[in-house]
């Protein structure tokens, strides 16, 4: 088996220049046009560019006024330290016991006397009557006849209000002699309705009490109690 070998084709010369050649050729050209066209633009511009003028940026400075410092202000030196109190210790000694207090009861420092208690300036029943006064005591009337005042509530109840649902409180001054009898009675808070007030007094005046009490002596005295009328 033979090979067979193609006759190797002849290089044709070269004689047309390259691409890089050619622009090295032309780039002298190039660039002395570019600089003289350059250089005419830049002529132009400023031939027909409106002339340029610098702004005034001057200033005035108003008078300036001199400032009276105030004195220099000395700063006191600073206060010695407190010097560290002693630490208490505790002495050690016997006690006499001759100093001691002995126990005190009733039996050796019996009670002969007891401070009368005290008593109104010469006031009598009447007097105390006129007007409600503080009068001292030590045991406060109680009301003796409760469940009568319940049903004197449900009683002197104007109807026109309880059928309204309207009610309200009445604070009713009571003078009670020695005996618990009611002396006297007057309105001191008034519940804002004239009927309630005036239901209020005519429950005030079926209340019985207990007599006062300053310490073991029957007193006078005048004492102020609500009175309520209210719905259920």
């Amino acid at each position: 088996m033979t090979r067979k070998t193609m006759p190797a084709e002849a290089t044709p010369e070269r004689n047309e220049p390259t691409a890089n050649e050619a622009f090295h050729r032309v780039s002298g050209a190039i660039f002395w046009g570019s600089l003289v066209l350059a250089t005419g633009v830049h002529f132009g511009v400023f031939a027909l560019w409106p002339e340029m003028t610098a702004e005034v940026v001057d200033f005035s400075v108003e008078e300036l006024t001199a400032i009276t410092l105030p004195p220099e202000i000395e700063i006191p030196p600073a206060p010695e330290r407190i010097a560290r109190p002693a630490v208490p210790i505790i002495a050690t000694g016997a006690i006499d016991e001759s100093i001691t207090i002995a126990p005190t009861t009733f039996e050796s420092n019996p009670v002969q006397e007891l401070p009368p208690p005290p008593t109104l300036a010469e006031a009598t029943t009447h007097e105390l009557a006129k007007a409600p006064t503080f009068t001292p005591y030590t045991v406060r009337p109680d009301i003796k006849n409760r469940e009568q005042v319940r049903w004197a509530l449900e009683r002197e109840y104007p109807q026109i209000l309880r059928d309204a649902g309207l009610g309200g409180t009445v604070r009713v001054w009571f003078f009670i002699d020695e005996a618990g009898n009611v002396v006297r009675t007057q309105i001191k808070e008034s519940s804002g309705y004239a009927s309630l007030d005036d239901a209020a007094l005519k429950v005030a005046d079926i209340i019985e009490f207990t007599p006062a009490l300053n310490r073991d002596k029957r007193v006078p005295v005048w004492i102020a109690l609500p009175i309520t009328f209210q719905t259920r």
